[in-house]
């Protein structure tokens, strides 16, 4: 059926177009116009309405007699152009997440080449200062004149950090580079009153030699962190657990579990100081003591501040049956 419709068309065509071809040179040679055409112009439009005749009438007939054709304009197409619209919609979020995945494979290729560059260094052997490393501590009260302070305070951490850099040119001065907005906004904050410490960072690593250091600089309250006699963190224990391999376990994770909590409380302090005795006490107390629950507490020996040493010790608890 296919076959006879295509060979009926081409037919249809050939028939048609001459009388196309015909009927627009005779309108041409008629001296004919339409709204005030030129002749040859007119003739060139009747060719063309010709044409889409001829197309017209080769669509009306495949709709008419191909039901495969129907089912394809009215049907198939409008299904189509729906389901590249819904496929449309549904890429967009595929393409937002795949602009996210480069943005971090760029990231994660700047981490990689800044570790290479690392490593080169470290090869060196000429690192003295770490990128991240806190160079300097210091106190702010904003009672106080705090451009003044800030003054002090940059001396200060200069000269000792020539002392690590270039320890030899005693005579060099103002090593130290920090962006003057960073300043801007440490007064600003301080200006507002409170307590605050200054912790100054390096900005990048620092081989020895180096005739500038950037840093940054961050303004942290100066808050309590803990106090005396509180119980920062604790574990309960059973009677399976009462063996030195054990407890040990334990208070290596009790340590580590306080180290976080006093980080998430802005404690600037990196290591734990423990109290040497609470090995002896424990001792002391499993042999006194067995078949029981008991609890593990770290309890800090003092009250310590964001940049102060946290001092602990852990207490062995026996737990009422």
């Amino acid at each position: 059926m296919a076959w006879i419709l295509i060979v009926f068309l081409i037919l249809l065509g050939g028939l048609i177009a001459p009388f196309g071809d015909i009927l627009g040179t005779k309108i041409g040679k008629a001296r004919f116009s339409i709204l005030k055409l030129r002749p040859k112009k007119t003739a060139t439009i009747i060719t063309i309405i010709t044409g889409g005749f001829i197309s017209s009438i080769s669509i009306g007939l495949l709709i008419l007699v191909s039901e495969e054709f129907r089912q394809r304009l009215f049907v198939d197409i409008p299904f189509l152009q729906k389901t590249l619209d819904e496929s449309r919609k549904a890429l967009i979020p595929l393409q937002e997440e795949r602009k996210e995945l480069e943005g971090k494979i760029i990231q994660k290729e700047k981490e990689l080449n800044q570790l290479k560059n690392n490593i080169k260094e470290f090869r060196r052997g000429n690192i003295v200062i770490k990128r991240g490393q806190t160079l300097f501590i210091a106190e702010i009260n904003s009672s106080s004149n705090i451009k003044a302070d800030l003054t002090k305070i940059y001396n200060e951490a200069d000269k000792f950090v020539r002392k690590i850099v270039i320890p030899i040119n005693k005579k060099e001065k103002n090593i130290l580079l920090w962006r003057p907005n960073d300043i801007t906004k440490i007064e600003t904050i301080a200006a507002k009153g409170g307590n605050w410490i200054l912790v100054i960072k390096s900005a990048t690593n620092v081989l020895k030699g180096d005739n500038f250091v950037f840093v940054s600089p961050d303004l942290l309250e100066n808050k309590f962190i803990v106090k005396k006699g509180d119980v920062i963190t604790s574990s309960i224990l059973g009677k399976n657990d009462l063996n030195l391999k054990s407890i040990n376990l334990k208070i290596q994770s009790l340590i580590r579990e306080t180290r976080d909590i006093i980080r998430a409380k802005g404690s600037q302090v990196n290591e734990i100081n423990t109290n040497g005795n609470f090995v002896r006490k424990i001792r002391d107390f499993l042999e006194e003591n067995q078949n029981i629950k008991f609890k593990l507490e770290v309890v800090s020996l003092r009250d310590s501040k964001t940049v102060e040493p946290i001092m602990v010790e852990i207490n062995i608890l026996k737990i009422p049956s």
